[in-house]
């Protein structure tokens, strides 16, 4: 099911008459009735498509854009099932407890900014509760630890952000599971789009209703900078389809890598590994407009595979980024940090050694291209030999729309992975095999393919 879309409330269409005539309007009122106007969402603040659609459903999809209102929309309806619908125990669930906390409890859009001061609940941030004055309570989960949704029971629930989630379907699993209280349990779902595998199964469920949403729709409460910036830099790319229009989007054809494959070997936690690997693609330069510089953490195991551990990848200071990969190296108990030194040369080793004078470190020279040497990869992907432990959306989005006849931007996060799980390709002690037919032109930059070593 799908919900309509409306541009419209009797608020925006007041405000469109212009400020003479909101004046005016508000000068016949009473005080009282401005006060309960200031908090009257329905039938007044409201467009249609940010009220809970009739009917059955048992969750309500919203996928809008940045700025649609989604936050208000979710504690709105939050607000309405205590106060109106009878709901005693609601479940409020974001990626981690302080994005809970930050966004749907004390956020300006939050369940402590609306709605009249005398019935606004009471927040124990210790007890991660909020209590109203007619009893209800709400609890904030946090999405990271799904364990957290093993055993509590409710009636109603909101969920924030789920495209985002670590650990979604273990933790919307336990959520449906808990919600067992009154006549009709339901959950409200307010997201900007990822094709992640939780969004699919909502979106194939019947008794799921879907509402979907343009930023552009509440643009009369966004700053008009904000929107040009939308405009001029978002407007008609891949990335704006999805953050502003709220669109799904699917894998790109071509691409190297594909979401299913990724999500197929995706792992909670790494096994002992041999070799730990940290590995920078450094930006040329640091401004706000620079592309980041790639970091991230791999490692390989004994039989051959191998782990993504994290992407640290930053738009930092070379000093800046230097410190955080050494951090990681000393954290992950690493073996080397490996660089592409193309942009930076001798800047990079410099930059390593000022932080820490003795850090393990191999500088690589790319003398082929990106994509030549992203391919060996791409096949460790398909072979099922490489695991994500956890989620990285940036890079994750970075690899699934890698298209090597449409590069436009520098893939920083992935020429950082690739650097690092090409040189666990190699274990210390063996000497690297270039082949020189044509044939085999993709392995020159990398060497041998493993499995040889592996099989030993």
């Amino acid at each position: 099911m799908t919900g309509t879309s409306n541009n419209s409330s009797p608020l925006f269409l007041l405000a469109q008459q212009g400020p003479e005539s909101y004046r005016k309007f508000l000068r016949s009122l009473e005080p009282e009735e401005i006060n309960t106007l200031r908090y009257k969402w329905r039938g007044w603040i409201a467009r249609a498509s940010q009220l809970a659609p009739e009917g059955d459903w048992t969750v309500w999809l919203i996928l809008a854009g940045r700025g649609w209102g989604k936050t208000r929309t979710g504690a709105e309806w939050v607000r309405e099932q205590v106060e109106l619908k009878g709901a005693r125990r609601v479940a409020l669930v974001a990626e981690t407890e302080g994005d809970a906390r930050r966004v749907m409890v004390e956020g300006d859009s939050g369940l402590l900014s609306i709605g009249r001061p005398e019935m606004r609940p009471q927040w124990e941030p210790s007890k991660r509760l909020l209590t109203w004055p007619n009893g209800a309570i709400a609890s904030v989960y946090s999405a990271d630890e799904p364990d957290q949704l093993r055993g509590p029971q409710h009636d109603a629930a909101w969920a924030d952000e789920p495209a985002k989630w670590k650990n979604a379907m273990a933790a919307w699993d336990n959520l449906e599971f808990g919600l067992r209280m009154g006549a009709s349990p339901r959950i409200v779902a307010t997201t900007t789009p990822r094709p992640t595998k939780l969004l699919r199964r909502l979106l194939q469920d019947g008794r799921t209703v879907v509402t979907r949403g343009s930023s552009y729709e509440n643009s009369y409460n966004l700053a008009e900078d904000f929107l040009s910036r939308l405009r001029e830099a978002y407007e008609g790319t891949r990335l704006g389809r999805q953050e502003i229009h709220a669109e799904v989007l699917e894998d790109v054809p071509g691409a190297l890598w594909q979401r299913d494959g990724l999500e197929t070997h995706r792992v909670k936690q790494a096994p002992a590994l041999t070799r730990v690997i940290v590995a920078i693609d450094p930006a040329a330069s640091s401004g706000e407009g620079s592309n980041e510089t790639g970091i991230v953490v791999a490692g390989r195991v004994g039989n051959g595979d191998f782990y993504v551990l994290e992407d640290a990848s930053c738009r930092l200071s070379p000093d800046g980024w230097a410190k955080r990969a050494i951090d990681l190296y000393r954290r992950y108990k690493g073996d080397r940090i490996v660089a592409e030194t193309n942009n930076g040369g001798e800047m990079v080793e410099q930059v390593l050694r000022t932080v820490w004078k003795d850090v393990p470190y191999r500088g690589i020279h790319a003398s082929r291209g990106k994509v030549t040497r992203a391919e060996p990869i791409a096949a460790l992907y398909e072979q099922g030999r490489v695991h994500h432990v956890g989620l990285f959306r940036a890079l994750e989005d970075q690899m699934c729309s890698f298209v090597p006849e449409a590069l436009d931007d520098s893939p920083d996060r992935v020429d950082a992975l690739v650097w690092g799980l090409t040189e666990l390709l190699h274990p210390p002690g063996i000497p690297r095999i270039r082949f020189l037919g044509e044939s085999n032109s993709l392995w020159r930059e990398v060497g041998a393919y493993p499995l040889d070593y592996n099989r030993r």
